[in-house]
This record gives C-alpha cells, sequence and structure tokens, in this order.
C-alpha cells in the first residue's frame, strides 16, 4: 500500500498495489503493521457498506462525538463517489478546513479519515457502493453532523441535483 498525508494533518490517501494476471487482481486494502507504521490506528472495530443507487445522492457530513471518536477508512468498491471530509479537531491548525477526494472502483484508493473530523460523500455514478472500516463502534448517542452546504466550510460538491436524506439536510449551523 502507497501512503500519502493530505494537507489535513492525520488524513491519508491509501492507495492499494494489485498484483495482476490474467484472472484480476489481488491487492491489500489493510495492513495492521502498514497502519502502525505511519502512526494510524491499526484496529478495525467494524465494517459498513453504502450503497447508493442514484447519481446525486449525498450522504453527510457525520462523525462520532466523544468519547467515542472513530477514524475510519473509505473506499469505493462500485462506480464513483466524491468524499469529503471537514477537520472539527478546535485545536488543530486546519481546523473547519475541508478536502474532497474521487474514489473510485477503477482508482482503487481509498482515504482515511482521522477520529474528529466529519465525513460524507456525493455519489457520483448510478449504482456507488462504498465500504467503510471504522476503528470505533457505532454509537447513535453520539452520532453528530454538520451541514453539507454550511458557509463555515463552503465545500463545493461536484453535482448540483442532489439526493439527500432530512437529516444530514437540516443539520444546524455549526458554531465555532
Amino acid at each position: 500500500m502507497i501512503f500519502r498525508e493530505t494537507d489535513l494533518e492525520g488524513a491519508f490517501l491509501v492507495d492499494m498495489e494489485p498484483r495482476q494476471d490474467e484472472r484480476g487482481f489481488f491487492a491489500r486494502s489493510f495492513c495492521r503493521e502498514e497502519f502502525a507504521a505511519h502512526g494510524l490506528p491499526d484496529v478495525i472495530a467494524q465494517c459498513n457498506v453504502s450503497f447508493n443507487r442514484l447519481k446525486g445522492t449525498l450522504r453527510g457530513m457525520h462523525f462520532q462525538a466523544a468519547p467515542k471518536e472513530e477514524g475510519k477508512l473509505v473506499r469505493c468498491t462500485r462506480g464513483a463517489i466524491y468524499d469529503v471530509i471537514i477537520d472539527l479537531r478546535p485545536d488543530s491548525p486546519t481546523f473547519c478546513a475541508w478536502i474532497g477526494e474521487e474514489l473510485t472502483e477503477e482508482n482503487l484508493r481509498a482515504l482515511y479519515v482521522p477520529p474528529g473530523f466529519a465525513h460524507g460523500f456525493q455519489t457520483l455514478r448510478d449504482g456507488a457502493e462504498v465500504l467503510y472500516y471504522m476503528t470505533e463502534f457505532y454509537d447513535g448517542l453520539l452520532a453528530r453532523g454538520v451541514r453539507w452546504n454550511d458557509p463555515a466550510f463552503s465545500v463545493r460538491w461536484p453535482v448540483a441535483d442532489l439526493i439527500i436524506s432530512d437529516r444530514d439536510r437540516n443539520f444546524p449551523d455549526f458554531q465555532r
């Protein structure tokens, strides 16, 4: 695997290194030793899959509050997404900054989202499927979010005609 730190401290792009032959390819998508060597959590608590029927579907921006902040390794296994993370760590030099990355079934890229970040994505194709490796168990009482179009962040989403849940559409304005 190839790890590249992004402009947001602690967030990494992780590229698989496929070994190909006439059958297809084989590649590691997670290795405890390699994650630990890069200072990243090396324990996965659970894995989740999100299937999205239509292009333009937006899910986010979600995070889990203390004491169970979660890190995520996010990979698009079918289709394509625009994956966005926002640094919500008040003591971080990149507090309230965001990045977006295109993750596709073809580029085999994943984004590691550190604890303390909000995460969301928008589908770029019909039938997109997203796989999440989570460092913490889900706790509904600690589930939080910030609004996808909050002016505190000014995230630029690629698809104008979006499909979004009422919950995600109606998160309150972010308070610094």
